[in-house]
């Protein structure tokens, strides 16, 4: 993943409409958003499918972070991304390809395919929605539609007609699931209001009792446990999608 200095000056570039720079934001957290969609198989959609919204979710996560939320880009993301994958589980359920749809992905293979076989690269991302005026956004999600064998991201390998996407090709830390737990409880705990904040911080980075939480703030005992166990149904909760 990029440090905190270049995926700001990504975001930056991004906003002002370079295409090339979104592109760089997602192949550098590709991991990341792979780890998050793993967390919501086995409940009717595809994986496929799955990663498209999710990339949905992280190019909006891109479009509203502001640096003067003075969190890291990730902290922002994480919940954004898992935030666009539950709303598709809640509202569709399932993945509706319009004729429209099928055929501006048909149009975009065929031009993928021309340019790759012409210059023996793929085209951009920012190219080929320029070629079909529409947004990087959009392309993507047409692109996703009918699982083309053009990456995302470049590296592509179309040798023998043969498809293969890059994301198959990243490995992955064992330690990626914890590492994104501890990601979406950093967010969910910046989330609270104040006094619920101190609480957990109190009670669980500074090892305090709840008498010794009460007393520093000023509640009964059995406030800080009622509150303690309301916060923490809601970090299971939020955890366990």
């Amino acid at each position: 993943m990029l440090d905190d200095k270049a995926t700001i000056e990504y975001i930056r570039l991004a906003k002002l409409g370079d295409g090339s720079a979104k592109e760089s934001l997602i192949e550098h957290n590709v991991s990341l958003i792979k780890c998050i969609v793993k967390r919501y198989l086995g409940k009717g959609v595809d994986y496929d499918d799955l990663f498209q919204i999710a990339c949905m979710g992280f190019l909006k996560a891109i479009t509203g972070f502001d640096e003067r939320f003075e969190v890291k880009f990730s902290t922002y993301a994480v919940p954004m991304i898992a935030g666009e994958i539950k709303r598709f589980m809640r509202d569709d359920g399932s993945v509706k390809v319009s004729r429209t749809m099928k055929q501006a992905a048909k149009e975009i293979n065929q031009f993928v395919e021309a340019t790759t076989l012409e210059r023996g690269v793929p085209p951009s991302i920012t190219e080929i929605a320029q070629k079909f005026n529409m947004d990087e956004a959009e392309a993507v999600f047409v692109m996703g539609s009918s699982k083309m064998p053009l990456s995302l991201y470049g590296g592509a390998d179309y040798k023998d007609g043969k498809e293969r996407e890059l994301i198959e090709t990243l490995p992955a830390s064992d330690d990626q699931e914890e590492w994104l737990d501890k990601m979406l409880l950093r967010g969910a705990i910046e989330a609270l209001p104040e006094r619920d904040k101190k609480i957990i911080v109190l009670r669980y980075f500074r090892d305090m009792t709840q008498s010794e939480v009460a007393e520093r703030i000023g509640v009964s005992q059995v406030q800080v446990s009622r509150i303690e166990n309301r916060i923490i149904k809601a970090f299971r909760d939020k955890l366990s999608g």
